[in-house]
C-alpha cells in the first residue's frame, strides 16, 4: 500500500514540474550565469568527466559528437537528448555503443548538480561543461561557453537533426556554406571543428564511401580492415587517437584521413594552408579550436532561449515527466482504495 507521505511527495514534485518557473524566456547568456547559483558546478562536472574518462576514455568523443549535434542545428538547447531513439541514433551515427553512456553522464551530472544546487542548471548547459571538461582532460584548450540556456520543449525537428553535413561529403565549398549558416562562415572555423576528429573512433559503414574507392594506401587499407572484420572501429587519428592534438592533421598531410570530409580539406586549395598550420602548430590548432567551439555554442537560436530547465531527466521535458508522475498517483490511489476496502 502507497503511504501517504510517499503520495503528497510525488504531488509536491508534480506541482513543482507544473510551476510557472518551470519554463521560461531568458535573453542573458555569460560564462558566469551559473557563479551565484551553483558556484560549485564547474566542480561537479569536472570530476564526474575524468571519473568517467577513467572508465572509458572514449566517452570523450561521444560528449563532443553530442554537442556537435546538439548546437548546429538550431542552437544549444539540449533537444538531442529528446529524440526519439532510432532518430537520435541516426543523427548520431553508427557508433551506438558510445553515445548512450555519453548522454547519460550529462543526466548523472544533472542530477547531482540539482541536488547540490537545486535545479538551476539547464541539460543544455550541462552537455556545454561536460563537453569541455572532457576536451581538456583529454589534453585539449579549454574555452568559454555561454550559460544560461534553456532546455527546448519538444525535439528538434527531423530536417534540423540532420543538418549537420555528411562525412561523404567531397566539396569544401558545400561544407563552408552549410557552417556559414550557423554563423561559423570563416573556412578556418571548418578546418579547425574538423579537428574534433582528433579523438573518437567509427565503424566502417560510416567511411565506407572512401574505403571502397580504393584510391590510395589507406583507403586500400580501410577496405581490407573492414573486409576482415565489417564491426572493427576505426581511430579517426591514426597518429594519437586518445589524445586530443594536432596529429587529426599531421595524418591528413599523408592522405590518412578516415572521412571524405577529411580528405576535402587537405586537397582543397584554401583549407589545405590551413591544415598545414594546424599540423606545425598545436597551438594555433588550439587557439582556433577554441574560438570556433566557442562561436559554435552561440549558434542563434530560432525563437530565442525560450524553454525550462527540465528538473528530473534530461530525457523527458517537465510536462512528460509531469504524465509519468500523475500515472503514478492514480495508481497509488487506486492502491490505497483497495487497501481500504480489503480492511473494511
Amino acid at each position: 500500500m502507497a503511504s501517504s507521505s510517499s503520495l503528497l511527495a510525488v504531488l509536491g514534485t508534480l506541482a513543482l514540474l507544473l510551476s510557472p518557473s518551470a519554463s521560461a524566456l531568458s535573453s542573458t547568456l555569460s560564462p558566469d550565469f551559473h557563479a551565484e547559483t551553483c558556484p560549485q558546478l564547474d566542480g561537479i562536472v569536472r570530476a564526474a568527466v575524468q571519473a568517467a574518462l577513467t572508465r572509458e576514455i572514449a566517452i570523450a568523443a561521444g560528449l563532443v559528437r553530442i554537442y556537435f549535434h546538439d548546437c548546429f542545428p538550431q542552437g544549444c538547447d539540449a533537444s538531442i537528448l529528446l529524440n526519439s531513439t532510432s532518430a537520435r541514433e541516426t543523427a548520431l551515427g553508427p557508433n551506438l555503443t558510445i553515445q548512450p553512456r555519453a548522454m547519460q553522464l550529462v543526466e548523472s551530472i544533472r542530477s547531482t548538480a540539482h541536488a547540490a544546487c537545486g535545479p538551476v542548471v539547464s541539460c543544455a548547459d550541462i552537455t556545454l561543461l561536460a563537453t569541455r571538461a572532457a576536451i581538456v582532460a583529454s589534453g585539449g584548450p579549454t574555452f568559454p561557453v555561454p550559460l544560461g540556456n534553456l532546455d527546448s520543449l519538444a525535439p528538434a525537428s527531423q530536417d534540423k537533426v540532420f543538418d549537420l553535413p555528411s562525412p561523404a561529403t567531397t566539396s569544401v565549398a558545400a561544407l563552408v556554406q552549410s557552417f556559414g549558416t550557423r554563423g561559423l562562415g570563416d573556412v578556418a572555423d571548418l578546418v579547425a571543428l574538423s579537428g574534433a576528429h582528433t579523438i573518437g573512433r567509427s565503424q566502417c559503414g560510416s567511411f565506407s564511401d572512401r574505403s571502397q574507392r580504393a584510391d590510395d594506401t589507406f583507403s586500400r587499407k580501410l577496405a581490407a580492415n573492414c573486409s576482415k572484420n565489417p564491426d572493427r572501429l576505426q581511430n579517426l587519428d591514426v597518429v594519437t587517437p586518445d589524445l586530443f592534438d594536432n596529429g587529426y592533421y599531421k595524418a591528413l598531410g599523408f592522405n590518412q584521413g578516415v572521412f571524405t570530409s577529411d580528405m576535402a580539406l587537405i586537397k582543397n586549395k584554401t583549407t589545405a594552408p590551413i591544415v598545414k598550420q594546424f599540423a606545425a602548430s598545436k597551438e594555433a590548432f588550439f587557439a582556433q579550436f577554441a574560438k570556433s567551439m566557442t562561436k559554435l555554442a552561440s549558434v542563434p537560436k530560432p525563437a530565442g532561449n525560450v524553454g525550462e530547465i527540465r528538473r528530473l531527466s534530461c530525457f523527458r521535458t517537465n510536462a512528460q515527466t509531469a504524465v509519468v508522475i500523475e500515472t503514478a498517483v492514480d495508481a497509488a490511489g487506486e492502491e490505497d482504495e483497495e487497501g481500504v476496502a480489503a480492511s473494511a
